[in-house]
């Protein structure tokens, strides 16, 4: 007897919980106790809609808008019936529905008659899709081509400083008379117990900035003195900008890469690859491969030697053992003196890691397919920014680390170990001699993407990487006055040339 009440029990139990269930699931989905009936015409007449509305779809892709009108017209009947049924709070009878019914009935088989069936409609949304896919790729890559080419090219107002620059240099005989004055400091270029920084550039402005917003953020700027190489079309503009502003007492040297007599094709790879006719046709003439390389792969300034000249900065200043290299495409905002007592245990590059997401570990910058590749080096290996690098060339001369570069970029002549850039063969060459360095010294995105307002904060060295520069028109607006309030809009150059 005793059994027999713990099963009813039981049993009691489970109706209880399985009807609280269905509650709880009808509450969720929004449905009554009408609808869940075999004879529900308000699911009747829902199933229809859902129907009707992919039918009407398939309709004006087919261009039938009569009846796509139709369907139309019988939705917008079947939902006044169901909103006059939920508002009396009254299920629908069949006699008031049997007419809606039936009328979406005679439109729903006509359409099965017009091969709007299920398959028909899957097939239809399939090649829609395809089709929006097509667009999108097509868009995308028109818009990465216009944004790159956005980015390469100089503004006029950048064009019309160096002109005036270059003008003023060349007329203004006490201007160069104050550079040769100036030569006294030249002791200081050399003495390590100051604080060296090079940036290797032919842009003046955003040079400008670099020095300007170190200057004003250091503790001690009679300390610190700027390495400067530009090419011979900048250089005079560069050394007049240099002299006629004094940036808190900086030091600043100015050098065109062109007087330095051992930067030659027997050399350097990069020269002897540009002797070569069939990477002339790829960079310049973007006529081989029938454009499959994307724009970006085939920009020629990756052959450019301010580019590659950071893999010489032994050759470039002899009587250094350590300085900071900066892009010129960062700001400043906080003190970097500390930068040159960070003891980086015996490596040659001190650097800010960027693998806190897997795509900046090796394998998204190298060719993994290739054997060589794939023997020297660990996929998920941390990668690491250019743009603010703090370099041991004491320990870069001893590990002849040059040497390592050359050997990369002779195995890549034919560009299958990679194919972008300075970074690929920055990390092969530093791989196994790179420190890392805290994260708020360097951070990155400021020129493609969203940055957490505290790491902004936090962070000494903010760069502008991606196509958005901030003396560009497409630069991020939101991020602009970071780099702007270091220019000084009221010099009679600039307003001369409409910088705004």
């Amino acid at each position: 007897m005793e059994g027999d009440y713990v099963l009813v029990a039981k049993n009691l139990y489970l109706v209880v919980q399985r009807t609280y269930k269905n509650e709880r699931i009808m509450e969720g989905l929004n449905i009554t106790e009408e609808m869940l009936s075999p004879n529900s015409v308000t699911r009747q007449l829902n199933d229809q809609i859902s129907l009707a509305k992919s039918f009407v779809v398939i309709a004006k892709e087919s261009n039938n808008l009569q009846f796509a009108w139709e369907l139309s017209a019988q939705i917008r009947n079947s939902q006044i019936l169901l909103s006059n049924a939920a508002t009396r709070r009254a299920p629908l009878t069949t006699t008031e529905s049997e007419s809606a019914i039936h009328d979406m009935a005679l439109l729903l088989y006509q359409a099965h008659q017009l091969h709007y069936d299920g398959a028909t409609v899957i097939m239809r949304f399939k090649a829609k899709i395809q089709a929006l896919e097509e667009q999108m790729n097509s868009v995308s890559e028109k818009s990465s081509k216009y944004g790159q080419i956005a980015a390469e090219e100089v503004p006029k107002s950048l064009y019309c400083l160096g002109v005036r620059l270059t003008t003023e240099w060349f007329r203004n005989l006490i201007m160069q008379k104050k550079l040769k004055n100036k030569r006294q400091v030249e002791m200081k270029l050399k003495d390590n117990s100051l604080y060296h920084f090079c940036i290797f550039s032919d842009n003046i402005l955003a040079t400008s900035v670099v020095v300007n917003s170190t200057a004003i953020n250091s503790k001690k700027p009679d300390m610190i003195v700027f390495h400067l190489v530009t090419d011979e079309i900048n250089y005079a503009a560069m050394k007049a900008w240099f002299v006629m502003n004094d940036f808190r007492g900086v030091i600043v040297e100015v050098r065109k890469f062109e007087d330095f007599t051992w930067l030659n094709a027997s050399y350097v790879p990069v020269l002897k690859q540009l002797q070569d006719s069939e990477v002339q046709n790829y960079y310049f003439s973007g006529n081989s491969d029938s454009g499959r390389t994307p724009i970006k792969f085939r920009n020629p300034k990756y052959l450019s030697m301010l580019n590659h000249l950071r893999f010489y900065i032994p050759e470039v200043f002899p009587a250094l053992k350590k300085v900071v290299f900066l892009d010129d495409d960062v700001v400043v905002q906080k003190d970097l003196s500390d930068l040159f007592s960070i003891d980086l245990n015996g490596n040659v590059n001190g650097a800010v890691e960027t693998c806190m997401e897997t795509f900046h570990r090796y394998h998204k910058y190298l060719n993994y397919s290739h054997p060589l590749i794939r023997a020297h080096f660990d996929p998920d290996a941390c990668g690491w920014a250019f743009g603010m690098n703090v370099f041991d060339l004491v320990e870069w001369r001893k590990k002849n680390v040059t040497g390592i570069y050359h050997y990369w970029q002779e195995k890549n002549v034919d560009r299958t170990l990679w194919k972008l850039g300075t970074l690929p063969p920055g990390l092969l060459t530093f791989y196994g001699l790179t420190e890392p360095l805290d994260p708020s010294w360097h951070v990155l995105g400021f020129g493609y993407t969203n940055v957490d307002p505290q790491l902004i904060e936090r962070g000494a060295v903010l760069h502008f990487n991606g196509n958005s520069k901030p003396w560009l028109k497409i630069g991020i607006e939101k991020y602009k006055p970071l780099w702007e309030k270091y220019v000084e809009y009221s010099h009679p150059l600039l307003q001369h040339c409409n910088f705004h």
